[in-house]
């Protein structure tokens, strides 16, 4: 008994306080990565090449030369492997270390304008679900969009419940895509997101489903989908579904998003500036040389 508290009185004669942080870096990268392993395929693969290990481990000590070259070799290429097969996880990992959570707050004119524009989305997501009419809105956060953005059509237009029907009315030209939300603003209509690729989800739901969560995955986005089928009000987020929401909870967590100003992101406020430095560039021109394509300009109307 006294050997064994010897021994732990040696181990911990040293430690001190970089040792303690040093534990808990070390204990909280290698949560992180089992977490991350678990919930993504990354699992399956991790399994194989365990499996790769131990094959070479066994070899070498049975001195099965040539089985154990084999799985030398596997493994050296299983290391180049894992990176092209994961790198979807692995950007997913690296967007979330390099994602900041520190936004600058809403001030009081922008609270009273992000309710306004949360009751809006709430009342289209609650009439899009009584009239069973499929819908896909995706909330820009801290991860930009604007790759996605440009599959479908600029829109930049202030948040309505009558622009949102009108986007998503059956047999309108922009309905069958998603909408992408910048800040306060549908920055873009019509868009077109990738597919899920878990294998988790219900065979009952469709592209639209699979699209909303796949976004998910690839970034720290939030989309809303109603089915068209059943008008069941969905919610998906860091890669995970929710099902059977309302109006009031859609709205609150809406709310509770826009109010700790995860939605009004840098890019998004620059994005605007850009935009409306770009206006007014035109509509300078425009004054000086006329709307092109309208004739050469006030002298030929003079001239007539």
């Amino acid at each position: 008994m006294n050997d064994i508290l010897q021994f732990f009185a040696n181990i911990f004669s040293d430690f001190g306080l970089t040792d303690a942080i040093d534990i808990i870096i070390v204990t909280f990268v290698v949560y992180y990565l089992l977490r991350l392993i678990l919930e993504t395929r990354a699992q399956q693969i991790i399994k194989g090449i365990l499996v790769l290990v131990a094959a070479t481990f066994v070899s070498d000590v049975m001195e099965l030369h040539t089985l154990n070259w084999m799985c030398k070799g596997a493994l050296t290429l299983g290391a180049v492997a894992v990176l092209i097969v994961l790198q979807p996880e692995l950007r997913r990992a690296l967007e979330f270390m390099g994602r900041g959570r520190i936004v600058s707050g809403i001030g009081s004119g922008e609270k009273e304008n992000s309710k306004r524009v949360v009751q809006a989305i709430a009342n289209a997501v609650d009439k899009f679900s009584n009239e069973k009419t499929g819908a896909l809105i995706v909330f820009e956060r801290q991860t930009v969009l604007e790759d996605y953005a440009e599959t479908g059509t600029v829109v930049d237009a202030v948040i309505t419940q009558q622009l949102l029907g009108n986007i998503f009315y059956e047999g309108a030209p922009l309905h069958d895509g998603a909408v992408i939300i910048s800040g306060t603003k549908v920055y873009a209509a019509g868009c077109v997101l990738p597919l899920s690729t878990s294998q988790n989800i219900s065979k009952e739901l469709g592209t639209r489903h699979r699209a909303g969560l796949g976004i998910t995955e690839i970034s720290d986005a939030v989309s809303l989908i109603v089915s068209e089928e059943t008008g069941i009000i969905s919610m998906a987020e860091d890669g995970k579904l929710e099902r059977f929401l309302d109006a009031k909870t859609v709205e609150k967590r809406l709310l509770d998003i826009y109010l700790k100003g995860a939605a009004m992101t840098r890019f998004s406020k620059a994005r605007s500036i850009f935009n409306k430095a770009t206006d007014d560039n035109a509509r300078k021109k425009e004054m000086v040389y006329g709307k092109p394509g309208g004739g050469q300009g006030r002298e030929d109307d003079d001239a007539e």
